[in-house]
């Protein structure tokens, strides 16, 4: 017999169920049959797709047995069992990080953190909340050699040979002895129909119960062995759409999602014709923990004539629908399909197309409060595939939303079209880092005076890339105010005018501020501050900067230019000084604080603090 230590994160992960996680223990079950149903899944489509694994007569099973004298409950299946390598990598060590993210991810909360326990593949783990012991006893299909893994949920676990005559996997838990309450047959039997009464093979429950026979001096009562399947064990998805209740939609997505939240939404859709397909598909209130992650997981199962194909294919639906949970079940895709024929396949394309226009037409139809918890979560998402995804770019364009200038809350396009100008058909915007700075951006001075509103995009590391790329929206144009003259802006000539008489002034400035800025210039946006910066839309570089984001490449440095109003009372004074010294302080706080206007640094902070000093001092 092989002893082995626990790695590192899952003795933290079994010490936090053992002592933290209390607030829902019944999910125990709900974790080991998900994992039974997995186990059959496979051995299913081996089978069909595999000679050497046919077997006569096999159908899928999960068996739940309770010992009242025991004190013990198991649960086992005929799926396609482990070895003794996947005894050790599944159960001894971190799975797909899954593990380690789990642990990342723990908020404190008992209940909440008892919800991420499927969502992260450690499922297995939970049943250390109810067990003194557990042993889980396997055979993996195809092999002569069973094995059993022996833990107290320490930290240490065995592994040794054992005999087992079928494949499979056993799982039998000595319960602690205040957790008796799940060897309750009407127990059980709830937490079964309640998480996974369509889970699609038979769950038999194994039970002792007391009978009586006889009448009068002659009754006798004796305890018998009972069976009895206790869930439905119909695929869900098949069933008509009128034969279901909005509770049988949830509780199925509380076993797909591996939680106790009801989803935002869910669409069932049968297609006929040429290509035969169903679809089931949930939209969860709040985003997966590993959305952002490059190794996230697919949400998604194929399944081909209700036989499990895979639930890792990152090809069922575009890589923006990555918070998507659900079924794809066709009728003619091949059973034996490879991973590389799924990424080239006709018909799994044409799926993929029709399964995406139907979750963007569902988001679209969302009313005001589901539209608001939809884009808290995955409003980055829908930019994501206006960039990415040109076939349904009108759909996420009616989707997508933005801070605005007028208002609290997010806008759609078409909310700012109702309120526009219909005659310039210009939807403005102006992109930055920090919501705050942008509404008081002095670059937003002549919109509000002109009462415009301007679309706040302060998510800059995405709006940077996909605001210029949108273009247009129907007939209207996207328009960055930070490359545009400012409404009600006088005209060229007297602009132009305007410029030579401030020329000397401006050259004067640009010759302190030298290569720190790439010109001074008259501003038409101004009207209450001095100054502003803003980038020179004019360089060839400033185009290139999404180019280079996106390709991961440090982004060249673009010369800013400086604005100054010719209308504000400083400029005017500026203009006569005389006093060269005190010139270039100005001038440099000009720059300065109008870097700080743009959520920009100055060039040198102490300088800047020592100039505003030396100036508060002069004036006092």
């Amino acid at each position: 017999m092989a002893k082995h230590q626990f790695q590192t994160e899952i003795g933290q992960l079994l010490k936090l169920m053992t002592h933290s996680l209390y607030s829902n223990k019944e999910i125990f079950i709900r974790e080991l049959v998900s994992n039974a149903s997995d186990a059959i899944d496979k051995f299913n489509y081996l089978s069909l797709t595999n000679e050497s694994f046919k077997e006569e007569n096999w159908s899928g099973k999960i068996f739940i047995k309770l010992d009242k004298e025991d004190n013990s409950l198991t649960i086992s299946d005929n799926g396609i069992g482990m070895n003794e390598a996947d005894l050790m990598d599944h159960l001894g060590t971190i799975a797909k990080s899954g593990t380690k993210a789990f642990m990342e991810n723990l908020t404190g909360d008992a209940k909440k953190d008892s919800n991420l326990i499927g969502q992260f593949g450690v499922g297995f783990y939970s049943v250390f909340m109810v067990a003194d012991h557990v042993d889980v006893i396997s055979k993996k299909a195809g092999e002569e050699q069973a094995y059993m893994f022996s833990t107290d949920g320490t930290g240490e676990y065995e592994i040794k040979p054992v005999t087992k005559e079928e494949h499979g996997t056993i799982i039998y838990i000595k319960l602690k002895d205040d957790e008796k309450e799940f060897l309750d047959k009407r127990k059980t039997e709830g937490v079964v129909k309640k998480y996974s009464n369509h889970i699609a093979y038979p769950i038999v429950l194994n039970y002792a119960a007391e009978e009586t026979e006889g009448e009068g001096d002659e009754k006798v009562t004796k305890t018998v062995n009972k069976s009895e399947q206790i869930n439905a064990a119909t695929a869900l998805w098949t069933l008509s759409k009128s034969d279901l209740k909005e509770e049988d939609y949830v509780e199925f997505y509380k076993t797909l999602a591996h939680g106790d939240d009801a989803p935002l939404a869910h669409l069932h859709n049968r297609v006929e014709g040429a290509n035969e397909f169903t679809t089931l598909f949930y939209i969860p209130k709040k985003a997966p923990m590993d959305m952002y992650r490059s190794d996230y997981e697919a949400g998604v199962k194929l399944y081909v004539k209700r036989v499990f194909i895979t639930d890792d294919s990152k090809e069922l639906l575009p890589v923006y629908l990555r918070f998507v949970k659900g079924i794809i079940d066709s009728e003619d895709l091949p059973l034996n399909v490879s991973r590389e024929l799924l990424q080239e396949n006709r018909i799994l394309a044409n799926i993929k197309q029709n399964s995406t226009k139907k979750i963007l037409q569902t988001i679209k139809k969302f009313n005001s409060e589901e539209m608001e918890i939809f884009t808290s979560q995955y409003n980055r998402m829908i930019k994501e595939g206006i960039y990415t995804d040109m076939v349904n770019r009108d759909l996420l364009l009616d989707i997508v939303r933005y801070k605005s200038s007028s208002q609290e809350g997010l806008v759609s396009f078409e909310e700012y079209i109702s309120r526009a100008d219909s005659e310039k058909k210009e939807i403005y915007y102006i992109v930055g880092e920090n919501e705050k700075i942008l509404r008081n951006s002095p670059l937003l001075e002549a919109y509000k005076k002109a009462n415009i509103e301007v679309l706040i995009m302060d998510d800059k590391e995405v709006d940077e890339l996909v605001a210029p790329m949108i273009g247009e929206y129907g007939e209207w144009s996207l328009s960055d105010i930070t490359a545009i003259d400012a409404p009600d802006a006088k005209s060229k000539e007297e602009q132009e005018e305007i410029s030579k008489e401030f020329k000397p002034l401006t050259d004067k400035i640009k010759a302190v501020l030298g290569d720190e800025i790439k010109e001074v210039k008259i501003s038409t946006r101004l009207t209450t501050s001095p100054s502003c910066v803003l980038k020179d839309t004019s360089d060839p570089m400033a185009s290139m900067v999404a180019l280079f984001k996106q390709m991961g490449q440090s982004i060249p440095e673009i010369k800013l230019v400086l604005e100054i109003n010719p209308e504000h009372e400083i400029i005017k004074k500026l203009d006569g000084l005389s006093d060269e010294s005190l010139f270039a302080d100005i001038a440099w706080i000009l720059l300065d604080s109008a870097k700080l206007s743009e959520g920009l640094e100055p060039k040198d902070k102490g300088e800047f603090v020592s100039r505003i000093t030396s100036l508060a001092t002069k004036a006092l």
